[in-house]
């Protein structure tokens, strides 16, 4: 096991054990973690035969962090997002749109990378087409679950939906997942590149 493995598996479960020590409520907690977990459990079963680069090993680790985090407290109570309302002069905790940007940013060079190395397109043009519609996709199939849970449990629908009463929340949410995959795919693309060159002429870990 690399020091690279060992220093993210650290930092992952340093943050994920801290979250579960009385949570906001326990229920709300597994909803916004599962995602992070189930990440993890995948990056663990496919670091042998199909390790990522470094570039996208650490923005999978920030965005479980930022679900993690988000578990602990609940979206609408993330103290730095009471911190940035305040300094601002806003009127609702705005972390869940962190959330949101991420879930548009990161998936959009995990995609990347997939296309690429398995060479899923012929031309870069519709390859970015293609990921920024399926970032957005896994942003609206969130929503969808997000009013599923609303539905089937009064309990914790508040906390986990984190609305806030703003009546736009869902359209917001989905179009800053769109914009986070734009970013994404313009300012880290040629960094992406070349960490999947050099990737590819690595020798291969045992």
């Amino acid at each position: 096991m690399t020091r690279g493995v060992i220093a993210w598996s650290v930092a992952f479960l340093a943050v994920l054990g801290w979250s579960a020590i009385n949570p906001h409520d326990y229920p709300t907690w597994v909803l916004e973690v599962l995602p992070a977990v189930a990440g993890a459990a995948i990056l663990a079963a496919t670091r042998t035969r199909f390790p990522l680069t470094t570039l996208l090993y650490v923005l999978i680790l920030a965005h479980c962090i930022i679900l993690v985090v988000g578990g602990h407290y609940t979206y609408a109570e993330v103290p730095l997002g009471d911190w940035v309302r305040d300094l601002t002069g806003g009127t609702r905790n705005n972390y869940d749109k962190l959330g949101h940007f991420a879930q548009g940013f990161v998936p959009a060079l995990v995609a990347r990378e997939l296309a690429l190395r398995l060479g899923i397109f012929r031309t870069r043009g519709w390859m970015n087409v293609f990921i920024v519609g399926f970032c957005l996709g896994i942003s609206a199939f969130y929503e969808l679950i997000e009013w599923w849970v609303a539905l089937a449990s009064d309990e914790a629908a508040d906390a986990f939906l984190g609305t806030q009463g703003y009546v736009w929340d869902t359209q917001s949410d989905m179009m800053l997942a769109l914009i986070g995959a734009i970013v994404a795919l313009v300012l880290l693309g040629r960094w992406h590149d070349r960490q999947i060159s050099a990737l590819a002429d690595a020798p291969t870990a045992a």
